[in-house]
């Protein structure tokens, strides 16, 4: 008799994202099944938004509703429609206890008071830019909540993200690829519409230790402060000992610029300025998923301000953090040309 040794990336690559996931619960001991159907769920409404945003300009979904969000942003037709779609799947199969979207004021209870996952999400990252067919997201974090606990309220959510069990995106664009990770590495799984399935595409992904662009959005550099300043003009300035110039890549779709940052290295930054003291990104359901895939796949991912991501403890659901990840050696960098 022989065993079959453990699979290489190139066998692993065509894997359907159920098989991967249903092969991770196998190897769990004490697994139940809940955490695999709840990532079903998950995986079910990114399919259902990417058609939806695929034919948004043919089903009257595009621009805005004319209301604001909690954070005082437009709201577009699309956010509503993808959070109104993640919403009803999580409803399904009793593994959701809550949510906390970027579109809901306030934590929404589901009524399985048995459920052991929370979910934070943005259902719709970079929707400003599905007017002009720019790639756009969705992000989201999975929680374990103890039902024994008591009944869950806002405060469930707010810990740390290094408590994250599961984290990723889904980027739309050219194709579509969810990039997920349960706490072993981070790996990629691009959408075949013609067999309905996502598939491995970008086993065991690393972010490379160095990368050769920054992404940042140059049009605040006059409310940067003078240590940001001052990492720019380092990047822009020429030697070639050290592979500088750096190439600036900006897109303006958080999950577009993070994935080609994930991909290629270098450096993704959206970091505090005098008109946002504390950032601009929320931190449970954007900065927290974000910085655990950057680290599953060996980057890092900080604050800018000598603090690991996802040791910030947040102090409400929908609190802003800067975000500086990407390349260990980019983001140190980083850290010592803004120091001071």
């Amino acid at each position: 008799m022989t065993t079959e040794g453990p699979r290489t990336d190139a066998e692993l690559v065509g894997m359907t994202l159920a098989a991967h996931v249903l092969e991770g619960m196998l190897e769990a001991p004490a697994a139940t099944g809940a955490f695999t159907a709840l990532l079903d769920q998950i995986v079910l409404a990114a399919k259902l938004i990417t058609g939806r945003v695929r034919r948004a300009g043919l089903a009257d979904a595009l621009g805005l509703t004319g209301d604001t969000n909690v954070q005082g942003e437009r709201v577009q037709k699309m956010d509503v429609l993808a959070n109104d779609t993640l919403v009803a799947a999580l409803r399904h199969r009793g593994t959701c206890a809550g949510l906390v979207s970027e579109e809901l004021e306030e934590a929404l209870v589901f009524e399985r008071a048995d459920a052991g996952y929370l979910v934070v999400a943005d259902p719709l990252d970079g929707s400003s830019n599905i007017d002009v067919a720019v790639s756009i997201g969705t992000i989201f974090g999975v929680l374990r909540h103890d039902p024994a606990a008591g009944p869950v309220r806002a405060e469930s959510f707010l810990r740390p993200g290094r408590e994250l069990c599961a984290a990723g995106y889904v980027l739309y664009g050219s194709s579509t690829v969810l990039v997920l990770t349960t706490g072993q590495g981070a790996h990629a799984f691009t959408w075949d519409p013609s067999a309905g399935e996502f598939f491995l595409s970008h086993p065991n992904l690393r972010c490379p230790p160095r990368g050769s662009t920054y992404s940042i959005n140059e049009g605040n550099t006059a409310h940067f402060d003078p240590g940001i300043r001052r990492y720019l003009d380092h990047v822009k300035a020429k030697d070639a000992a050290t592979g500088r110039p750096y190439s600036h890549r900006y897109v303006g779709s958080l999950v577009a610029d993070v994935h080609r940052t994930l991909l290629k290295g270098g450096l993704f930054a959206y970091p505090h300025d005098a008109k946002s003291a504390n950032g601009k990104l929320r931190l449970l359901y954007e900065a927290n998923p974000i910085a655990a895939l950057v680290e599953a796949a060996g980057g890092r991912a900080i604050t800018g301000r000598g603090q690991r991501v996802l040791d910030v403890t947040p102090r409400s659901i929908h609190e802003r953090a800067p975000l500086v990840c990407g390349s260990a050696e980019d983001v140190a960098l980083y850290e010592q040309l803004t120091a001071g």
